[in-house]
């Protein structure tokens, strides 16, 4: 099996499918405890999803084969003129973690950025969230001061030149 990674619309069935699994992940991991639907539902209301289409960002879904198994979101910054933008939603479904597909997910996403003329990608993500974390290091990201507190949730930052 190969991976493949592609721009997809947020909103398509696969994508649909893979924000809800990365929510229902990362809501059960804070809460110890299973998400419930209703959970995971309003989660994902309001949850700025449109902003990950042109001309704000763009989303990425990768594929194992034929199967829908990661994603990740690029979203430019309130001042897009200043070259930077953040990373969000970045998600491997766990049977599919640990054959690669990560650095390609983080791959596309940096060309998508450097096509938007992006020279700072930047994302927070938390201390329980330990895959995430080593994935950004090993793939040239570097903890950096907290650029923002708009995430309650954020406890770690990080950032990379492309």
């Amino acid at each position: 099996m190969t991976w493949t990674v592609a721009a997809e619309r947020f909103d398509s069935p696969d994508a649909n499918a893979l924000r809800r699994d990365y929510y229902d992940e990362v809501a059960s991991r804070y809460w110890q405890r299973p998400a419930t639907a209703e959970e995971i539902d309003d989660g994902l209301d309001g949850d700025g999803a449109d902003l990950l289409a042109p001309p704000t960002g763009q989303f990425v879904v990768g594929r194992y084969g034929s199967s829908a198994a990661s994603c990740a979101g690029l979203v430019l910054t309130e001042s897009a003129g200043s070259g930077t933008a953040e990373l969000t939603r970045v998600y491997v479904r766990p049977a599919f973690r640990g054959t690669g597909g990560g650095g390609l997910l983080l791959a596309a996403v940096e060309e998508a950025a450097r096509a938007y003329g992006v020279r700072l990608l930047r994302l927070d993500t938390r201390n329980d969230l330990v895959e995430a974390r080593g994935l950004y290091t090993k793939h040239g990201y570097r903890e950096v001061p907290a650029f923002h507190r708009r995430n309650q949730y954020a406890e770690h930052w990080f950032a990379k030149e492309l």
